[in-house]
């Protein structure tokens, strides 16, 4: 049999219509908008409407990338949606999502390693390809809803979020698209930051409902991705049998600030202009900003080129952490 390999051939996006900006929050928090502009380059954010689910978002995305493919649903095998925002705690919002989008031939399922969920769940997508002959197209879909959670008087969150979705399609090749990934973790940070509510830890009840939703409860290190990004990016790019960093064409990162991203591509010597970031317009999008980011960069003409080797590299809190590479 020819080995099967999986390879991007479309991306999408959604972003809501409501835009907030910093100044909006001068009545909640106080003047935070020069901090977070410094500090972590956000200057507005979308943020769903009210009657605006994850899985509405997700579908979206997802339809863009078929269209600008010429596939319909119906051509989709697998839906994997990586978010921890999802419609519900039971059943999966990639099973929502395959029923409003109409991909009734595809299997569903989601992952949740929080931000980094949406690289997890391309490794995992890129592998189900090559390993079974049922898969052949797959959407990958990563989806936010996180201002849903958000206290408004905690100006340590609040300022952060932004709600959206970002899709790629997935397909076979008779030559490599996925090259490698890496998924490591630390989970001894699982009480520094998180939606405690619901669940079999913290069932609802009226003592759950009497709190903010996000909270920080134990502090991680603020250096941790400018510390373990670069190791976990040369383990990978080794593991694609690439000889030095130096051959990744395209960068993306979790967007969460855009210091980081840029103290990075120096650790890693890389010029910025390897990189982008949508942070500033779009704020912090968690397990959808890397493909919404990828989409943005495509669309404006500055994404990866035919033949170019694309790095992905996230963190989600928990901690977990991500990365994979690509042949454009």
């Amino acid at each position: 049999m020819t080995k099967r390999y999986a390879k991007i051939i479309s991306t999408g996006r959604y972003v809501p219509e409501r835009i907030m900006t910093n100044a909006e929050f001068e009545p909640l928090v106080g003047d935070v908008d020069a901090w977070l502009r410094e500090r972590v380059g956000i200057a507005e954010r979308h943020v769903a409407a009210p009657n605006e689910t994850t899985s509405d978002m997700c579908t979206a995305a997802a339809r863009q990338a078929l269209e600008r493919v010429n596939l319909t649903p119906t051509d989709v095998d697998l839906i994997v949606v990586g978010t921890d925002t999802p419609d519900l705690i039971s059943p999966a919002t990639s099973t929502i999502v395959q029923h409003k989008l109409g991909a009734e031939n595809a299997a569903t399922f989601d992952v949740n390693c929080a931000c980094a969920a949406w690289v997890a769940g391309l490794d995992i997508a890129a592998k189900q390809i090559s390993a079974d002959i049922d898969i052949n197209k797959v959407l990958v879909i990563g989806g936010y809803n996180m201002t849903r959670f958000i206290d408004y008087h905690d100006k340590y969150t609040c300022t952060l979020f932004g709600d959206g979705a970002g899709a790629v399609v997935l397909t076979t090749s008779d030559q490599p698209g996925y090259l490698a990934a890496k998924l490591i973790a630390q989970g001894r940070y699982y009480k520094s930051f998180g939606i405690y509510t619901g669940g079999a830890a913290s069932p609802i009840s009226d003592n759950v409902l009497n709190r903010p939703v996000i909270q920080i409860v134990e502090k991680f290190p603020a250096t941790f991705n400018s510390e373990n990004w670069p190791p976990l990016i040369r383990q990978t790019v080794a593991k694609a049998g690439l000889a030095t960093v130096d051959e990744v064409d395209f960068f993306l990162f979790t967007q969460m600030n855009v210091n980081t991203i840029k103290d990075v591509m120096q650790r890693l010597n890389q010029p910025l202009e390897k990189t982008h970031w949508i942070m500033d317009k779009w704020g912090y999008t968690g397990a959808a900003c890397i493909p919404m980011a990828l989409d943005n960069a495509v669309v404006e003409g500055k994404g990866p080129q035919p033949g170019d080797v694309v790095l992905f590299c996230a963190t989600g809190i928990g901690l977990a952490m991500a990365c994979a590479v690509f042949k454009w």
